[in-house]
């Protein structure tokens, strides 16, 4: 009797995205630039891989401002900040440098567009993430967090011909979508954002999960655990017919019973995940007999965003100084 054939669907898109691609460059170029060590306030983005290469090049990561030394550089994450955080890098001197994601920055203009017009703001996402957080403090008086469905009771407001709502860009899409249909039956009158604040390599990588869960026995995702994007991924390989999934940081994670039975493996990344680590999965894989591996593509994925300007300014100054020297 032959054995069952074995077989990996490799999704794409997976890993990086435009945001984590630029927040890494940006301390990556700010360590040639300046030197070590550069202080970055919060992991730059939600990857322990990321995280601990970067500290090998001479990044220090900190919780808040008051770590960084007066004087020093120090880089916002990926995720945003608060008003209050600029400032008191401005009150320490700090040079700082804002990787905030454009997307990101993208709901935080629409908070205080929104609040500049008195509505009551609903942000849908998770407690105490640092995205929710960092868009919370742009106006602190309008916003309230929904966290999920069933915090759709909770939810009290002013006026209910003065609502919008707006998302953690990191969201599970179908989640959101359930979330926002509750409140409408609240809410008839709530308005939606301009655009869709969940962002595209969230919403790409979900769908590509979608259309290969039915056919695995298992779903290995690349990500940290406490990165919102890697964590729905599994979520919704779950949901969408995959008999089991997994999150793990590194190949050596991957448990030998997991396998056991499996003819199918699905495997993604999260949007802050170094494709080497995918491939480092697909070898382990492979050692085991997933050898065959099938790549579903649902979408490409061309866009990219510019480094933040005051790191543009000074490798300007930098380029033009070694130039005339």
């Amino acid at each position: 009797m032959t054995e069952p054939r074995k077989r990996v669907l490799l999704a794409k898109p997976r890993g990086y995205c435009a945001g984590v691609d630029r927040a890494v460059q940006t301390v990556e170029e700010a360590l040639k630039l300046y030197g070590a060590p550069v202080y970055v306030r919060k992991q730059i983005v939600h990857n322990k891989h990321v995280v601990s290469t970067l500290e090998a090049r001479g990044a220090i990561f900190v919780e808040e401002n008051y770590e960084v030394p007066e004087g020093s550089t120090v880089v916002f994450s990926a995720h945003g900040v608060a008003p209050e955080v600029h400032e008191q890098a401005r009150e320490r001197n700090l040079k700082a440098i804002d990787a905030t994601c454009p997307l990101v920055t993208k709901v935080h203009h629409e908070a205080k567009r929104f609040a500049a017009e008195d509505y009551d703001i609903l942000l849908i996402g998770h407690e105490g993430h640092e995205e929710v957080i960092g868009t919370s403090g742009e106006a602190p008086a309008h916003i309230q967090l929904v966290d999920g469905p069933d915090d759709v009771e909770n939810v009290v407001v002013r006026d209910p011909s003065k609502v919008v709502w707006l998302s953690q860009t990191t969201l599970s899409v179908d989640e959101t979508m359930e979330t926002v249909a509750r409140l409408k039956t609240r809410l008839p009158l709530l308005q939606s954002p301009p655009s869709d604040d969940i962002c595209y390599a969230t919403s790409n990588r979900q769908h590509v999960i979608k259309e290969i869960a039915p056919d695995c026995d298992v779903v290995i995702v690349v990500g940290s655990t406490n990165s919102s994007n890697s964590v729905r991924l599994v979520e919704v390989a779950l949901g969408a017919g995959a008999r089991a999934g997994h999150l793990v940081d590194y190949a050596a994670e991957i448990q030998d019973e997991w396998l056991a039975g499996a003819t199918t493996v699905g495997v993604s990344s999260g949007a802050s995940v170094p494709d080497e680590l995918v491939m480092e999965v697909l070898a382990h894989l492979a050692e085991r007999g997933f050898g065959e591996v099938t790549e579903y593509t649902t979408a490409e994925e061309r866009l990219t965003f510019s480094l933040p300007q005051e790191l543009r300014r000074d490798m300007k100054a930098a380029a033009a100084a070694r130039a005339a020297g």
